[in-house]
């Protein structure tokens, strides 16, 4: 097969989660374990840095993988979704996966992957860890795909887990109370292994603290009670309330992986052997400085307040859920312009009165809906934004969206393009081919 004939196969035999939603969704973790297996435990020859949470997990992922990559370390980066191209989701020093080693990847396995009928992030999650091993990794700072306990990514024994905040996201996978959806999220903490979390206040902070206990001895860190010094001087391209949050969870696991001192073996779930764990992190001032400023260069992040033109201002932000559009509201009310524009849709499985709830009555909607069978209706969703005093015009079409804001934007205006992921992938999609 050519690569776009493997790519297409990998969807259409697999179904992928951000497209049609619960359906592609496989509870457990036996064939997380089975690929894991016949590929030999890939992720058993680097570290590895395991980010899970609600919000932020990709933003604090990217700038950790930064900073590694500063500091010279051959550092892996699996996040997700992608935005324009799947080999987003796979970078080693922010080059993304090879297509030779996609297709080989898939012609290799195909047989074994069709007896078990893997998820897409099953799969893909396996050709992650396989490339990283290829490539020789140092390190690999790998992002939950959803949830924790029964995440395929959590096959990982870490050097360091990372829960970056607990807000409602995949309630009809995950739960719909912050303490269920806390218990999922801390499925990535085991013992042995250093854990910071980002936010964690009240019930939420109470069943972290029970975990804590669990792991007692280990450096279990809650951001919001540690003082950080010696970084004054950071400055980073991504802008945006959400990142002050992100940039402290990023120092605090900067500060305990220079505290890791080497330990002759690692422990690794499955099968129960012991590896090798060779060296520490030596991560300067300097280091973090320049992982920081250099985010975007090093790691190819988009879609986080994501400035693509001045007069107007365009910003373009992945967030969907609560928690993501209360920083993003945030923001907005701190911006000063004439008018305010929102490019606008959602998908149909998340919280859409919630979020709704959230959003400026002083702003004119172009109310869209994304290519994908997961897309919310853009009459249905006007029809709810209006119930909360949100007007604006119906397009079944991002790029008609888009326009539109475009055309009556004036020159003082503020264009917002947020949501839902796949409405950012859509624009920028379309910025890319507008000349």
């Amino acid at each position: 097969m050519t690569y776009n004939e493997t790519i297409q196969y990998l969807y259409d035999s697999a179904p992928m989660f951000q497209k049609v939603g619960a359906p592609a969704y496989k509870e457990g973790m036996e064939n997380s374990f089975l690929i894991d297996e016949h590929l030999h435990e890939p992720h058993t020859k680097y570290k590895t840095v395991h980010v899970g949470g609600t919000n932020g997990k990709g933003s604090t992922c990217h700038l950790l993988a930064s900073v590694l990559q500063e500091a010279g370390y051959k550092t892996g980066l699996y996040t997700s979704p992608h935005l324009l191209d799947f080999r987003e989701r796979i970078k080693v020093n922010g080059e993304m996966i090879d297509k030779d080693f996609v297709v080989r990847f898939i012609a290799e396995n195909k047989d074994f992957f069709e007896s078990i009928h893997p998820s897409f992030f099953e799969l893909t999650t396996g050709m992650a860890f396989a490339y990283f091993a290829e490539q020789a990794v140092d390190v690999a700072v790998i992002e939950v795909g959803l949830g924790g306990r029964l995440d395929c990514t959590n096959v990982i024994t870490p050097v360091l887990s990372i829960i970056t905040n607990i807000s409602f996201d995949h309630t009809n996978l995950l739960g719909n109370t912050l303490t269920a959806i806390a218990k999922e999220k801390a499925g990535i903490i085991k013992p042995g292994v250093p854990v910071v979390i980002g936010e964690a206040e009240g019930e939420v902070r109470d069943v972290f603290e029970g975990e804590r206990r669990k792991v007692q001895g280990e450096r279990f860190v809650f951001v919001g009670d540690e003082k950080l010094d010696g970084y004054e001087r950071i400055v980073s391209p991504l802008k945006g309330f959400a990142q002050e949050k992100n940039t402290a969870t990023v120092l605090c696991a900067i500060n305990i992986l220079k505290s890791l001192r080497p330990s002759p073996f690692t422990f690794h779930l499955s099968p129960f052997t012991f590896h090798p764990s060779p060296f520490t992190f030596h991560l300067s001032p300097e280091v973090v400085y320049k992982g920081f400023a250099n985010v975007i260069k090093n790691t190819g992040l988009t879609g986080r307040w994501q400035i693509v033109q001045e007069h107007p201002k365009m910003v373009l932000d992945t967030g969907h859920n609560v928690g993501g559009m209360e920083y993003n509201v945030r923001q907005l009310q701190s911006e000063k312009y004439d008018a305010l524009h929102i490019v606008f849709g959602m998908v149909n499985d998340k919280d859409i009165s919630a979020v709704l709830g959230l959003l400026p009555k002083n702003a004119k909607y172009y109310f869209t809906q994304a290519n994908l069978p997961r897309a919310l209706d853009a009459q249905l969703l006007a029809e709810q934004a209006g119930q909360f005093g949100l007007k604006g015009e119906i397009f079944h079409r991002v790029s008609e969206a888009f326009s539109a804001a475009k055309k009556n934007a004036g020159t003082n205006d503020f264009i917002f393009v947020g949501g839902s992921t796949f409405i950012v992938a859509e624009v920028l999609e379309f910025l890319n081919k507008t000349p």
